[in-house]
């Protein structure tokens, strides 16, 4: 296996990674392997006593998340993959299958079992190449996998445990562990792919990789072969095929003559049938019309799209998530006893998020309710993950601002409903909204930061100064990924200690320090790297060229610019996350979203240069630039 060689007979082609898991993502990257990430929908809630091994499960429920994103880009995003890759990995001892905990006790309960004792981590991996049929079908065809590598863990303490535990690590990974990490000290001994215990089996996949390219490339070859070109044994072997082909048709004719008579019938009643219908709807079922529900179903969803961001933040804020992440499975009953709202309007609030995919509910005569994997992960307060302060902010603040969009786009005028006696045009002087703002935003770095510190290679810099970032949440981050740069947040001394609580003192406090002061008039540190966090889309015109005018004076040549903002496309049509967004600012500031040409201009004009953008696809996108 020549692995460039394999890796340039996918160029050009659409290779889709099915997995939000950024482990899984910058392992494919390292070995320059071009694709898109498109996270699976697929609800992993297979009953694992349905296979026979921890393998066929994780087999499975690849394959599964796959097929889910190749069908959905084929059918709502237009955009038909050639090659979909789904994972799933997942610890077994004792032939149980321990996947992502919960809560923090169920991560003890995990870790215990593993406390010096062997056991395996499976990964699955499924391959699905797509092909668009000229009558718009999908023919999917599946390569799938599975490596095991067996791990020993040293006999753990109870400290060492809930050390592990409270630095939050083990939430998001399978077994309640990460290898790569600071898991990596439990770890006695690995036998077999370190990567795969990591969360993808890069090696079996190469090899693998390497054998459906090959007969992608056999099978070209063959369908462009004329049969004159055929010789020796492949020639006897056609014969002797046709003539067994020729034999089959002769004993089957008969039947093919008789089956004729009753496809005519079919045929004939179809078609009374389809008339029927068309004389219900008064018109006929063509494409059109087809494509026009289609755009109904659209319209729909949109009109139905603020009920069921309600929903999300009702919920949220009632705290059912918390509830069922502590018992899993309540009736509706119990659930509005613990809430002390009513069961009925609790019952329609739990099925309302049953089919938004928030939670999962049982069919049997006793009906309960359970947390779905999403809900576990990014819907319960206090966790690694949590999603809650943001949720919370866009319900309190977001959501009252669009009731008001309308006389926004007419006067253009700032719609924040502020605190008497405060500046409505200043969301920054209104100190509640101020301090759930900034809990919202830690919430969003803490989800995607890793993602944003390795979008580039900032490993060149050894220092590097947070600017307005109170909370030093993306500073923790690039702490952890560069273990040899030392960072200095930077921020008005009030928000510093109003903000106190989300410094986590406990991590890499000789390489993080926090320093008060005015990023617009006063000294700002000296480093080689300076961090924008989500700021300059809420300023005015005159203080973003301010800012870049002062950051410009005091970087050297070569000192680098990291911003984290949602960035427009060129001709602002998409995405609809930052066009959103953009309405949202202009509702509570003077300030703006802007494109990927428009941060060129902005930042070449203050001597910012080599301007790379990076859309992330989630919550915020990255921009890098250097000093000239």
């Amino acid at each position: 296996m020549v692995l460039n060689a394999v890796i340039s007979k996918l160029a050009g082609k659409r290779v889709v990674l099915a997995s939000a898991s950024p482990r899984r993502r910058e392992i494919l990257n390292n070995v320059g392997l071009r694709f898109e990430v498109v996270p699976s929908w697929f609800k992993e809630n297979l009953d694992k006593s349905a296979f026979k091994t921890p393998y066929d499960y994780a087999i499975e429920t690849a394959k599964q998340k796959a097929l889910e994103v190749a069908t959905r880009m084929h059918l709502k995003h237009f955009k038909t993959p050639d090659i979909v890759i789904g994972a799933d990995t997942v610890v077994c001892i004792h032939g149980d299958i321990l996947e992502k905990p919960a809560n923090k006790q169920v991560a003890y309960h995990m870790l215990s079992r593993l406390s010096n004792e062997e056991h395996s981590v499976f990964t699955g991996v499924a391959v699905v190449q797509c092909i668009c049929k000229s009558d718009n079908q999908l023919e999917t065809n599946f390569t799938v996998f599975y490596e095991e590598t067996k791990v020993k863990f040293s006999e753990l303490s109870e400290e060492l445990l809930w050390e592990y535990i409270h630095s939050g690590e083990p939430m998001d990974k399978a077994g309640g562990y990460g290898i790569q990490a600071l898991g990596g000290m439990l770890v006695e001994y690995v036998h077999g792919d370190f990567f795969n215990v990591v969360g993808f089996p890069l090696n079996h996949f190469c090899k693998k990789l390497d054998e459906i390219c090959s007969l992608l490339e056999s099978q070209s070859i063959t369908s462009k072969t004329k049969p004159s070109e055929l010789e020796g044994d492949s020639v006897n072997h056609k014969k002797k095929v046709d003539a067994e082909m020729s034999l089959k048709s002769n004993q089957t004719a008969q039947k093919e003559e008789e089956l004729k008579g009753l496809g005519s019938i079919l045929q004939n009643v179809t078609s009374k049938a389809q008339e029927l219908v068309e004389m219900h709807h008064g018109f006929p079922r063509t494409s059109t019309h087809i494509e026009m529900n289609e755009c109904l179903h659209k319209v729909a969803d949109l009109v139905d799209g603020f009920k069921a961001s309600k929903v999300l933040f009702t919920a949220t804020k009632l705290k059912v998530f918390d509830i069922l992440s502590i018992q899993d499975g309540l009736e509706a009953s119990d659930i509005a006893q613990r809430l002390k709202t009513t069961v009925d309007g609790t019952e329609r609030l739990l099925d309302a998020c049953v089919s938004l995919g928030l939670l999962d509910k049982t069919s049997r005569t006793s009906q309960l309710y359970k947390n779905t994997k999403l809900a576990n992960t990014f819907l319960v307060s206090g966790t690694a993950n949590s999603m809650c302060d943001y949720i919370l902010y866009n319900n309190d603040y977001i959501w009252p601002l669009f009731t008001h969009l309308d006389s926004a786009v007419k006067d253009g005028s700032n719609q924040c409903l502020s605190a008497p006696g405060e500046k409505p045009e200043d969301l920054f002087q209104n100190s509640a909204q101020m301090l759930s703002l900034t809990s919202a935003l830690n919430s969003v770095v803490k989800v995607v930061g890793n993602d944003i510190v390795r979008a580039f290679d900032l490993s060149s810099f050894k220092t590097a100064c947070d600017l307005g970032g109170a909370t030093g949440a993306l500073a923790y981050e690039m702490a952890d990924t560069y273990q040899d740069m030392v960072l200095t947040v930077f921020n008005l001394p009030q928000l510093l200690e109003k903000f106190k609580c989300f410094q986590q003192q406990n991590q890499n406090p000789s390489r993080i320090s926090f320093r008060g002061g005015d990023i617009f008039t006063d000294d700002i540190p000296e480093a080689e790297l300076y961090i924008l966090v989500n700021g300059l889309h809420y300023w005015k015109e005159d203080k973003v060229n301010l800012l870049l005018s002062r950051l410009s004076q005091i970087c050297k040549p070569g000192c680098g610019l990291l911003l984290t903002e949602l960035v427009l496309h060129n001709q602002k049509t998409k995405p609809c996350t930052a066009l959103l967004q953009s309405l949202s600012v202009m509702m509570q500031s003077e300030g703006k979203e802007r494109s990927g040409s428009e941060y060129r201009k902005l930042l070449n004009k203050h001597g910012f240069i080599n301007v790379q953008i990076k859309h992330m696809g989630t919550f915020l996108d990255a921009i890098f630039c250097r000093k000239q």
